[in-house]
């Protein structure tokens, strides 16, 4: 069974100041990897606030704490972007995110022990909590979980938490890495890890904000408008470091969207906006957004997704996918997630040549190729006690 709570380890450390910070990322530098994480806080701002820095060497476990009057982070931000030391994290992209708002680089090179995980076979979006337990025989102590860590000072009991989240990482990460060396699956992390490091996924274009909504109608109009609406609503929040629905709620956007209001009195009408919104220089903006999308020429209007309607038999057919993908995913001890989506499955079955992760690369070759001879009766699916099996056909059915 795994032991409890943290091991014993000497008291945490915090680092407070630029030298003792330059001279702990001289020492990491040295080092073939460092384990990383951080503490943030986002609830009242758009921006993540960073609050707490934990990093590990294989000898060391340190905090660095962001808020410490005259700290320059910059020594740590060069670390990060330092070629020769490789940052692991567990499921990176937020920690990530804030790294390249503060310093403008992505860190790099980059292992992310979820990632891996999924490609070696522990399921979908594992936790941390899951993979310490499992790989380093520890049982994470969760008392700590919801702190404020903006609020100073911290408690020994608190660093102890968080560096905890570092120090059991160190080997995770090497079990993991042994895992993929064995199976020679190393390259398809590497696949996995390039959309991590790609800067676009950490660039936020106000002009694409929209396609966050779960939008109630496809018409071509009501898209415009939404856009222009989502637009000014992430620049004003981004300018305000505000969160969205602090600035404006989704619903309110939607309605707006749907009833493209001409004035402040038809603003004001909008549910929990009122004439004092409407009235003040956001109701004037966000009314000027509306107008933009209303006089925005037809042509020029998103139009709807796809091609309209599925092809017939189409549903049956992403059904079949599905058990086909769950099956080959149990052979080879690799997330399904990791695979193929579910946006994948519907591309597949309407169009052979989709441009899809899943019929390219070594996903094409674990399931994309069978999933095409399924879909054209090349091979067909058997019951054998309680497996499923793929069979392959001479002749394609239907001949």
């Amino acid at each position: 069974m795994p032991r409890h709570s943290i091991p014993e380890y000497p008291p945490p450390t915090i680092i407070t100041d630029t030298s003792a910070l330059a001279a702990l990322c001289e020492r990491l530098a040295r080092e073939e990897f460092v384990t990383v994480d951080t503490e943030f806080m986002r609830e009242k701002t758009y921006w993540p606030q960073l609050c707490l820095v934990q990093v590990a060497g294989p000898g060391e476990a340190v905090a660095i704490d962001p808020l410490a009057a005259g700290l320059d982070l910059q020594p740590l931000y060069e670390l990060m972007a330092n070629p020769s030391v490789l940052k692991v994290f567990h499921a990176a992209r937020q920690d990530i995110e804030i790294f390249f708002h503060l310093a403008g680089r992505v860190p790099a090179p980059l292992f992310d022990t979820q990632v891996a995980a999924m490609v070696c076979g522990f399921g979908d979006s594992v936790s941390y909590e899951t993979l310490v337990s499992k790989l380093a025989g520890v049982r994470v102590d969760k008392s700590s979980r919801f702190t404020d860590w903006s609020l100073r000072p911290l408690t020994e009991r608190q660093l102890a938490y968080a560096l905890s989240d570092v120090i059991h990482l160190r080997p995770v990460y090497d079990k993991l890495r042994r895992r993929l060396t064995k199976t020679g699956r190393a390259n398809w992390l590497d696949q996995e890890l390039g959309v991590l490091t790609d800067v676009a996924t950490y660039t936020v274009d106000p002009e694409s904000s929209w396609l966050r909504f779960k939008m109630r109608s496809a018409k071509p109009r009501f898209r415009a408008i939404l856009r222009e609406i989502a637009a000014w609503r992430e620049r004003e929040a981004q300018a305000r470091d505000l969160p969205r629905g602090r600035v404006l709620r989704d619903e309110a956007a939607l309605e707006i969207a749907a009833h493209a209001p001409a004035s402040i009195d038809d603003l004001a009408r909008v549910r929990g906006l009122g004439r004092s919104f409407a009235e003040g220089r956001m109701g004037v903006d966000l009314l000027a957004a509306v107008a933009r999308g209303v006089a925005l020429p037809d042509h020029q209007c998103p139009q709807e997704d796809g091609a309209g309607e599925p092809p017939s038999g189409a549903a049956s057919v992403v059904e079949l996918l599905r058990v086909l993908l769950k099956m080959k995913c149990e052979d080879h001890h690799v997330a399904s997630k990791l695979v193929a989506s579910a946006g994948d499955l519907d591309a597949i079955a309407a169009d052979d040549h989709a441009e899809v992760p899943a019929l390219g690369g070594w996903r094409r070759e674990l399931f994309g190729q069978d999933a095409l001879a399924l879909k054209h009766g090349r091979l067909a699916l058997s019951i054998s006690g309680s497996r499923i099996k793929v069979v392959p056909l001479d002749r394609p059915i239907g001949e």
